[in-house]
C-alpha cells in the first residue's frame, strides 16, 4: 500500500514532536510505501533534511509557500465566476465558513485560472476586496485590505494548483494548508483521507496571531477566521479524524467535526529504547532539562524568567535547553539576550543533541509551551523516570496527573501558561526534595509503560490503514 503523508512545517526539515512521530510511523511499517508531501515556508529550505530517510519512503515532494512571489500577472482579467464560486471565495476570507471546497478547487485548478498571481490583478479580485471593504472592514484602508487578502489567499491557491502524488491513502498530520491539500486529494482521487491532529492547528495560529507584530490589530480577526476556515476543509471531507486525547476531541466537535468520525489514539513510546540511559555524573548539582524547539509557541522566555528566580535562590542548579534554534533564529537571539539581561549564568543552549546522552544526568524536565498536543518530550522523560513541570496545555495535565481510571499518582506539576513565578516555585520544590523527585519519577515511568506504548500506537494505525485500504 502506498500512503501519502502530508506535513506542514515539520518533517523532514524540523526534528522532534510531529516530525519524530512521522519518522517513527514510517519506520514501524516497512510493509507499506510512503510519500512525504512536505509544505515549507521558504524555497531555501529545499533538501535541508534533518533525518536519515527510511528505505520505504520512496519520495519527498517539496512545496514552498513563498513560490507565489515569483508569479507574473496580467491586469484586468475577468473570470466570469458562477454564484457558487463567487460566494465560496467570499466565504474563504470573510469568516462565514460556508466554502464549497469542491467548487473552489475546481475553479482554481481550471484552465481559466492559468496564473495564481493573475487573479490578484483581476476585476473579480477587486470586487471581492470591495465587498469586504463595504461589509466588514469599512474603517480599514482599502489598499492595506487589498494586499492583506492577497497575501492570505495566494499561497493557498498555489498549493491547490500544484500536483499531488498518487497514493492509496492520504494522511495529513495537521489541518491548515496540509489539511487543504488532503481535502484536495480527496476531491481529485476519491481515495481515503485521514487526519491526525496533534494540537488544534487553528487554535495555535490564533494564539500566534494575537501576539504577532506583523499583523495589524484590525486584521487579526481576518487572519484568525481564515485559519479556522482552512481547517474546516478537511474536517468536512476526512474519512477518519484522529486526535490524541479527550479534550482535543471536544474542541474538534466544537469546531464542526462529526463526532462519529473522531477516534482517540494516544502517542506511544518504546520504553526499552531508554534502558541504557543511566546517570554518569555523581555530584550535588541539580540538572534540569528542556527538550524543545526554540520557537515562540514554546515560550522559552517564560522558562528563562522562571530559572532566573531559581538561580538567585539556589546555587547548585543548571538548566539545559536542548533543541534546534535555526527554525527561528531571531527568537533564539532574543532568548540569548534575555539570559544576558537577567545575568543568568547557568543556562546552556545545547542546540540539536542526542537527548539520551543528557537524560541520564537530568533530575527533572520543564515544558513552558503556550500550546501543545501530546508532547513526545514528556513521554521520553517519563521513560527515564524523570518528572516534569509543565504548563497547562494540550494533554499535559492528563499526562502528569493521570486521566480517568489512572491510579499511578502525580508525575510532576502543572502550572498556568506564562506564569513564570509559579514555575519557579515548583522548580525549587523539586530541587530541594530528592525523595519527591524519585517518587514522581516512578509514577511517570509506570504511567508511560502502561498507557502510552509504541506497540499500541502503531497497531492502531496499521488497523486503520488496512481497513481503509481494503474498503476503497
Amino acid at each position: 500500500m502506498r500512503i501519502c503523508l502530508i506535513a506542514e512545517g515539520s518533517y523532514p526539515y524540523v526534528t522532534g514532536g510531529v516530525s519524530s512521530w512521522i519518522h517513527s510511523l514510517m519506520n514501524a511499517m516497512p510493509e507499506h510505501e510512503f510519500i512525504i508531501y512536505a509544505i515549507a515556508a521558504e524555497r531555501k529550505q529545499q533538501g535541508q533534511f534533518k533525518y536519515t530517510l527510511p528505505p520505504n519512503l520512496i519520495d519527498v515532494y517539496e512545496i514552498f509557500l513563498d513560490e507565489y512571489l515569483n508569479e507574473e500577472a496580467k491586469w484586468g482579467k475577468r473570470y466570469h465566476l458562477t454564484e457558487v464560486q463567487r460566494n465560496s471565495l467570499i466565504s474563504l476570507v470573510d469568516g462565514s465558513n460556508n466554502v464549497d471546497w469542491e467548487a473552489l478547487f475546481l475553479l482554481i485548478r481550471s484552465d481559466n485560472f492559468t496564473n495564481v498571481g493573475e487573479f490578484l490583478s483581476s476585476k473579480d479580485y477587486y470586487e471581492l476586496v470591495e465587498h469586504l471593504a463595504k461589509t466588514k472592514y469599512t474603517h480599514v484602508p482599502y489598499t492595506e485590505l487589498f494586499w492583506t487578502v492577497g497575501s492570505m489567499i495566494l499561497p493557498l491557491f498555489m498549493l491547490v494548483r500544484d500536483d499531488i502524488p498518487k497514493a492509496d491513502i492520504y494522511h495529513t498530520v495537521s489541518t491548515g494548508y496540509a489539511g487543504v491539500v488532503g481535502a484536495l486529494a480527496k476531491v481529485i482521487y476519491n481515495k481515503p483521507l485521514i487526519l491526525t491532529e496533534h494540537g488544534i492547528y487553528s487554535r495555535e495560529r490564533e494564539e500566534e496571531i494575537i501576539k504577532a507584530n506583523w499583523v495589524k490589530g484590525y486584521f487579526k480577526d481576518l487572519w484568525i477566521n481564515y485559519f479556522y476556515t482552512l481547517s474546516n476543509s478537511i474536517y468536512s471531507l476526512a474519512d477518519e479524524i484522529i486526535t490524541l486525547f479527550g479534550r482535543n476531541k471536544e474542541i474538534q466537535i466544537e469546531l464542526g467535526c462529526d463526532p462519529e468520525r473522531i477516534r482517540i489514539i494516544p502517542n506511544g513510546i518504546d520504553i526499552n529504547d531508554y534502558n541504557q540511559v543511566v546517570r554518569t555524573v555523581q555530584d550535588d548539582i541539580i540538572r534540569i532539562g528542556a527538550i524543545v524547539r526554540l520557537v515562540p509557541i514554546k515560550d522559552i522566555k517564560m522558562m528563562i524568567q522562571a530559572f532566573a528566580l531559581v538561580e538567585k535562590q539556589l546555587p547548585h542548579v543548571e538548566l539545559f535547553i536542548m533543541g534546534p534554534a535555526e527554525e527561528n533564529e531571531e527568537y533564539y537571539e532574543e532568548c540569548v539576550q534575555l539570559v544576558k539581561l537577567l545575568n543568568i549564568e547557568k543556562i546552556t543552549f545545547t542546540g540539536m543533541v542526542n537527548i539520551k546522552e543528557y537524560l541520564g544526568n537530568l533530575d527533572f524536565l520543564l515544558l513552558s509551551s503556550i500550546s501543545e498536543g501530546q508532547p513526545l518530550a514528556i513521554l521520553e522523560g517519563f521513560a527515564c523516570s524523570r518528572p516534569f513541570i509543565s504548563t497547562n496545555v494540550g494533554s499535559c495535565r492528563e499526562l502528569i496527573e493521570g486521566g480517568p481510571n489512572d491510579f499511578f499518582g502525580p508525575a510532576g506539576f502543572i502550572v498556568p501558561v506564562m506564569h513564570y513565578e509559579e514555575m519557579a516555585n515548583c522548580i525549587m520544590k523539586l530541587c530541594l526534595d530528592e525523595p519527591l523527585r524519585l517518587e514522581l519519577g516512578r509514577n511517570a515511568f509506570n504511567r508511560v509503560a502502561s498507557n502510552y506504548t509504541r506497540e499500541a500506537f502503531i497497531t492502531s494505525y496499521k488497523e486503520i490503514y488496512n481497513e481503509l485500504g481494503t474498503v476503497m
